[in-house]
């Protein structure tokens, strides 16, 4: 029985580790979702497709760019971000060529309960949970903390991407974002505010990433007028979540 609908997220999401095998990450990323795209075309079915491609795309937008509309130019930075943009016109073409329902997003930076490290917010939920335990020094390591970012919650983007799925139109693009921008040292001060514990922050040069973005925020209009979506988590809750969970992993 041919599927009603598919959400295909797989990829390699980490940046530092597309900076280290560039070449992994753009086959994986693109030839997995050629695989699946392919495979639908050959046999005949035609589910709603939902491809999940990403904010990296539009790389170093400028000042006057922002918010950043589905219209802005894509100027990627890294390798992962080119992965992305092959994977979001991959599902374009085939929509044009093969007349597959395929709808693309273009989530910014979210986070929340059960995300791994890897990303900024559980990198430092980890270790705060990590240095509460007593596990690790109260020292924790940063990269670039200047950086600006619009951050959402998981369980909102969870529910775009279903909206967007049942309710976008295909061959459309939408973006997925909280429409508000906030230094990831805000960041990790609102963390840091949660604990108990006296930990210092500091500069770890293996962290910081070449070419990154200064400050980036969406502009979601096109998403909420063809949905009805609008974020309800608020980021405090989202960073406390987070950091609720660091706190119940045993293995941490």
């Amino acid at each position: 029985m041919a599927p009603d609908a598919i959400y295909h997220l797989a990829a390699r999401a980490s940046v530092p580790a597309a900076w280290r095998d560039p070449a992994t990450t753009l086959q994986n990323n693109a030839v997995a979702q050629l695989n699946v795209l392919s495979a639908l075309a050959d046999s005949g079915a035609s589910p709603r497709v939902l491809v999940v491609a990403s904010a990296d795309e539009y790389g170093r937008v400028r000042p006057q760019d922002l918010p950043v509309d589905e219209d802005t130019p894509l100027r990627p930075v890294n390798p992962y971000a080119v992965s992305k943009v092959t994977q979001d016109f991959l599902g374009l073409q085939y929509h044009l060529s093969h007349g597959l329902p395929v709808i693309r997003v273009r989530p910014f930076n979210h986070a929340g309960p059960r995300q791994e490290t890897g990303f900024v917010v559980s990198d430092f939920a980890s270790q705060i949970a990590s240095i509460e335990r007593g596990h690790h020094p109260p020292v924790l390591s940063v990269g670039d903390l200047s950086a600006e970012r619009d951050f959402s919650d998981v369980r909102d983007v969870v529910r775009a991407y279903h909206l967007a799925l049942t309710k976008g139109e295909p061959g459309a693009v939408y973006n997925v974002g909280a429409s508000r921008s906030i230094a990831v040292r805000q960041l990790l001060q609102n963390l840091l505010e949660l604990s108990d514990s006296r930990i210092e922050v500091t500069e770890d040069p293996a962290r910081m990433r070449p070419s990154d973005v200064p400050r980036i925020v969406s502009d979601c209009t096109r998403l909420c007028e063809a949905t009805g979506w609008r974020p309800r988590w608020a980021l405090d809750q989202t960073l406390a979540d987070a950091l609720d969970y660091w706190r119940r992993r045993p293995d941490n």
